[in-house]
């Protein structure tokens, strides 16, 4: 049973909350309310949509149980009756979904950053088929991507990389991509044909904007130095890398991806950000702190939480038992989506089944 109430007071709120906007209100309580009513407006059409379809079969079963019904036109009513009760079911399941407790970071825009873990020259060509894959599909999502960091492995792909992922809705889609991801497959580098075992670790940060925390200057040790490894002819030239401290938790970024020391400083800002605002969403949650250690772990190819087997063109996803035979179009980026989609269904059957047991 959905909860009435509640749907009727969030009803109520969306329409005030329009109101509001529509009363001319001051800058930033225009953005504050103009926020909250997008959330407000997908939940409050399916509710809407929900009541509707409940009307529609309140008047089919008042036709049902007319005494002169017979025959092809009782068939017609029954069936009618039959899809507005799939209808409501589909709807029902939506609306339960649309309540359940919210990831604040959910909307986010993400920096990805993956690293090679054990497997030598292996993991770190392996960690440039992730990046390549993650890039893929966020350009099939729509979304925008920019590299902010990068230590090149020396035999191709990286030591490691961080990635920003800018769009609506990109950390809801991506935070279960944080642990450690496992490949067997014969190396480029192996010429005795032998499969190996690489891994190469991910972890996802939901991107903080400058209103989710707040960075002291005075609390910031800036370094310039001159870029190292691959790049151009600027390398080694200029001091254009920024290495940037926060002193009071020791949290360091280093950029060194622009030419431009200004660009390498705001990137480092921005990653500087990500690390602070994820470190206090797990210091207030102690259980998902408790949980992102066990995702990401150390990128021992013993803590895996996906599999990539070339030999066999197989993927295995070992938290929801996920299994898929596609393994090129999904390293190429192509159908990603398939296993991510998968790990959000599970995650909000798991919060689904989880709420109906404390109702």
């Amino acid at each position: 049973m959905l909860p009435l109430d509640r749907l009727d007071a969030l009803l109520r709120r969306r329409d005030f909350v329009e109101a509001e906007l529509a009363s001319g209100p001051d800058a930033d309580t225009y953005v504050t309310l103009a926020r909250e009513l997008a959330e407000l407006d997908p939940v409050a059409a399916l509710i809407r949509e929900w009541q509707g379809a409940q009307d529609e079969l309140k008047g089919v079963e008042a036709i049902i149980a007319e005494p002169a019904m017979a025959g092809e036109m009782a068939e017609m009513a029954e069936e009618e009756r039959k899809t507005l009760l799939d209808r409501l079911g589909e709807l029902e399941t939506a609306i339960k979904l649309s309540l359940l407790p919210k990831d604040a970071a959910d909307e986010k825009s993400a920096i990805l950053e993956v690293r090679a873990g054990t497997g030598g020259d292996e993991a770190s060509l392996f960690a440039g088929d992730l990046l390549r894959m993650y890039m893929r599909y966020a350009d099939l999502q729509g979304w925008k991507t920019e590299i902010l960091s990068e230590s090149e492995g020396t035999m191709g792909g990286y030591k490691e990389i961080a990635l920003a992922i800018r769009g609506k809705g990109v950390f809801a889609k991506l935070k279960f991509e944080s642990g450690v991801h496992r490949v067997q497959r014969v190396p480029v580098t192996e010429a005795g044909g032998r499969i190996h075992t690489s891994a190469a670790t991910v972890a996802v940060l939901p991107e903080a904007e400058e209103v989710d925390i707040a960075i002291e200057e005075k609390d910031l040790k800036v370094d310039v130095f001159r870029a190292s490894g691959a790049g151009g002819q600027h390398v080694n030239t200029t001091d254009s890398a920024v290495r940037i401290t926060h002193l009071p938790t020791g949290i360091a970024v280093a950029v060194q991806a622009e030419r431009s020391q200004h660009k390498n400083r705001a990137q480092a800002m921005a990653m500087l950000r990500a690390r602070l605002y994820e470190a206090e969403r797990e210091r207030v949650d102690s259980a998902r702190a408790a949980n992102r250690r066990d995702q990401v772990g150390s990128g021992d190819r013993s803590e895996r939480i996906r599999t990539y087997n070339f030999p066999q063109g197989r993927l295995t996803d070992h938290r929801i038992g996920l299994t898929l035979y596609k393994l090129d179009q999904i390293i190429a980026g192509d159908a990603l989506n398939e296993v991510i989609d998968a790990l959000v269904t599970e995650n909000q059957a798991r919060l689904l089944a989880a709420s109906e047991a404390r109702a």
